[in-house]
């Protein structure tokens, strides 16, 4: 049975990855930085709750050694959690805001995936699927045709573009280890006041794709639900 640990479970992207994979016999974690709304959506699915902070050290390396007590071992890490930060003048914009912003987005799943890698290890077939996004790809952003080509979001697309850009060396340096980047694609969620016009369903599909290929799939790529998407 395939063990999967999700962070920023507890709504949006996070909540229905967890509904599906439950869905395909995965045992899922549900990790949340909200203990009250985190225990409430686990245990309306049927999963298990881990408290985690991804901005807080303590509270990571804590998560993973609840999972680490109780599982024993994971063999798919999703680094989900992540925000857009303040929607502002980009004059207006701090080095604080920035930091904020990064700290979640990459910082985040930095500390989360080196806490967790011993218990990947332990997997004979080991995934993690970073939660990237299209707005951090220059192709995209200076497509006309597309709709990140019309968005303003210094630190949100920096934070994602850094993400896919993490996603890859992680793909070439970690030894034995599947690891990818997913464009949920505009899914009507939290972040965007559920003004996208996908279902999180949709928004999914990559995520689930890559959370359940089987071994020997491809390493250091960033696909959305249609398949594979420029890096650049």
């Amino acid at each position: 049975m395939t063990t999967t640990f999700i962070t920023g479970a507890n709504k949006g992207l996070g909540r229905e990855t967890a509904r599906r994979l439950l869905d395909l016999g995965h045992t899922v974690i549900m990790g949340a930085r909200d203990p009250e709304r985190g225990a409430e959506a686990a245990a309306a699915l049927g999963a298990r709750f881990v408290r985690v902070d991804v901005t807080d050290e303590a509270s990571v390396t804590a998560a993973a050694a609840d999972v680490a007590a109780h599982e024993g071992a994971i063999d798919v890490l999703v680094n989900n959690a992540g925000i857009t930060g303040p929607h502002a003048d980009p004059a207006d914009l701090t080095a604080a805001d920035a930091l904020a912003v990064f700290d979640v987005n990459l910082f985040g799943v930095i500390r989360t995936t080196r806490a967790f890698l011993p218990l990947l290890r332990r997997s004979p077939d080991p995934v993690i699927v970073n939660v990237s996004s299209g707005m951090g790809s220059l192709a995209l952003t200076h497509d006309p045709s597309r709709a990140e080509s019309s968005v303003v979001a210094p630190l949100y697309t920096a934070s994602k573009a850094a993400l896919t850009m993490l996603t890859t060396q992680y793909a070439r340096g970690l030894e034995g280890i599947r690891v990818n980047a997913v464009d949920p694609g505009y899914t009507a969620t939290d972040l965007n006041a559920h003004s996208g016009p996908q279902s999180v369903t949709e928004g999914t599909d990559a995520i689930v794709l890559l959370a359940t290929e089987g071994p020997g799939a491809g390493s250091g790529r960033f696909i959305d639900r249609n398949g594979p998407i420029a890096w650049s």
